[in-house]
C-alpha cells in the first residue's frame, strides 16, 4: 500500500465527514429511541445505524486502497 500524506488522508476524511455525521445520528436517534419507541421502530433504527456504520468503514477503506466489500 502506498504511503499517504497527512493532507490526503485530511481530505478523504473530510469527504467522508457526512457520511460519519449520519451513523452518528442514526446511533444517537437509536440510542434515544430504546424504551421510548415500540420494540420493531427501535430495531428499525438500529439496523439503519449498523448500515451506515458498515458504509463508514467500507468508504474508509476503500479511500484507503484497502480491501473493502463490494459495492451493489
Amino acid at each position: 500500500m502506498a504511503r499517504i500524506s497527512r493532507k490526503q488522508l485530511q481530505e478523504l476524511m473530510d469527504q467522508g465527514e457526512p457520511l460519519m455525521n449520519q451513523a452518528v445520528d442514526a446511533l444517537r436517534r437509536y440510542n434515544e429511541a430504546k424504551g421510548q419507541l415500540p420494540p420493531k421502530q427501535v430495531e428499525q433504527l438500529r439496523l439503519e445505524a449498523e448500515a451506515l456504520f458498515q458504509a463508514v468503514q467500507a468508504y474508509q477503506l476503500r479511500s484507503l486502497g484497502g480491501a473493502a466489500p463490494t459495492l451493489h
